[in-house]
């Protein structure tokens, strides 16, 4: 019951329910949010505390958009001794730039930015006091490399990079680190609408493969690790090789 607790926010599905899985394999204690997803959490739930009766699990049902939701959360969350936050949670918005909508925009900066900040404003203070703690932010490679209909989504997440930075540079020398995780094409369901582009999406990524939940899982709870304490203001990606490559093909 002395694990560390971290928090992990969208942790009922896809990626997160994959994080909070390798988070419980760490020995760390884990709450996550969800919004929409209660019998996964449940069942979640019940996995978790089968496999590690010695620690403490929780779902806590809360939609980041409900600004109310969230800060009567965060009032609650504030001084519980959280070691770590992985915000994970995310909302897709797709459109042409030229087609921008800002209704659209601001609902997506809530869940996948505004969400942040406000939950690393309610934690960080007292990792600082006790001088150690862990954030980590699942953002996006849409962030670090321009791709057409992602304009809304891309600034969600490059705006989520430059606060980590910044906080990064803020805690450090209290022992807290802030780093990013940057996917690329990840497996789950949110991929599902782009299912008959597969096969050339797959072709365009060096690896040759969509990335697994466990990928970026993986790195989440390293970060969460003792072995990542000098690891700060990083963006990582976590893409097959997608960013790295120049991305003009010959024919």
């Amino acid at each position: 019951m002395n694990a560390r607790r971290v928090l992990v926010t969208g942790g009922a599905s896809g990626v997160g329910a994959a994080i909070v899985r390798a988070l419980a394999g760490a020995g760390h204690a884990v709450d996550f949010t969800y919004r929409a997803s209660g019998d996964a959490a449940e069942a979640l739930i019940a996995e978790l505390r089968a496999a590690y009766p010695d620690r403490a699990f929780a779902g806590h049902a809360l939609d980041l958009a409900d600004k109310a939701a969230l800060e009567g959360f965060c009032e609650v969350a504030e001084g519980t001794g959280y070691y770590g936050l992985v915000h994970n949670a995310g909302q897709p918005c797709d459109a042409l730039a030229a087609m921008f909508d800002q209704d659209r925009a601001e609902a997506a900066m809530q869940v996948n930015f505004f969400a942040l900040t406000r939950l690393a404003k309610a934690l960080v203070r007292e990792m600082i006091r006790a001088r150690t703690g862990r954030i980590v932010a699942i953002g996006s490679v849409a962030a670090l490399r321009g791709n057409a209909g992602n304009a809304a989504y891309a600034a969600t997440k490059g705006a989520l990079v430059a606060y980590c930075r910044t906080l990064a540079v803020e805690s450090a020398k209290r022992g807290v680190t802030v780093n990013v995780i940057a996917p690329g094409f990840v497996d789950t369901a949110m991929m599902e609408r782009y299912a008959a582009h597969r096969a050339g999406m797959e072709r365009q990524i060096p690896a040759g493969r969509f990335a697994q939940p466990e990928d970026v899982a993986a790195l989440a709870a390293f970060l969460m690790g003792e072995g990542a304490a000098y690891i700060t203001g990083a963006v990582l990606p976590v893409d097959g090789g997608l960013t790295a490559m120049m991305g003009v093909h010959r024919a």
